[in-house]
């Protein structure tokens, strides 16, 4: 891929799909991804523990993948609440696609997919989770993180997995002394060399 990125906007390395096995809410699927977004070939292993540590997502509500990959977030919020309203948001139109096909090929008719900016302004979020991507660099990711957590609704959730040795902690530190007239954030689990912060809106 060169110098291309999963946080690009429209890859363009040729698309070539591929089938890989993964576990999701508990059971086995296959789903589809391709080169040119997060962890192709791969459940990532900071999803994995985000996905293993936190406890499950409400019934119903609004429920966002911020960051959405393949889908692997998403796919399981799905699952595990279907009467829930699931948004997989990224900013790569390969991964918007993959994510739509897996949601349609799992039979999953409450996966919206979207761009950050195509979110409806005045939805309110119950739980946001999120893989972060942390490459794009601190002034960005700060940036996404000013924008999307205020918008849980009051009570609501963020579960954001991060690498320790890839600032988590330090973003905890952020997130309280930057975020905090919206709500807290404490680290709720610690495996595998990843941290998850929750942050609970006021």
């Amino acid at each position: 891929m060169g110098n291309e990125h999963y946080f690009t906007n429209d890859p363009k390395s040729e698309f070539r799909p591929k089938t890989i096995r993964v576990e999701l809410a508990g059971r086995p699927f296959q789903v589809q991804t391709a080169g040119g977004i997060f962890s192709p070939d791969h459940l990532d292993r900071g999803t994995e523990v985000l996905l293993n540590q936190v406890d499950a997502p409400p019934n119903a509500g609004v429920l966002l993948d911020l960051g959405c990959g393949w889908g692997a977030i998403a796919l399981s919020l799905a699952l595990q609440s279907p009467a829930a309203e699931v948004w997989a948001v990224d900013v790569n139109e390969r991964a918007l696609e993959l994510t739509r096909q897996n949601a349609a090929s799992l039979g999953l008719s409450n996966v919206q997919t979207a761009t950050p900016e195509a979110v409806p302004d005045g939805l309110q979020l119950s739980e946001i989770w999120s893989n972060p991507p942390i490459r794009v660099g601190k002034a960005v990711l700060h940036e996404i993180l000013s924008h999307w957590l205020p918008r849980l609704e009051p009570g609501g959730k963020a579960h954001l997995v991060v690498a320790k040795k890839l600032g988590a902690d330090s973003l905890l530190t952020w997130i309280n002394e930057t975020l905090g007239r919206f709500g807290a954030a404490e680290r709720t689990a610690n495996d595998a060399g990843f941290r998850v912060l929750t942050f609970t809106r006021s």
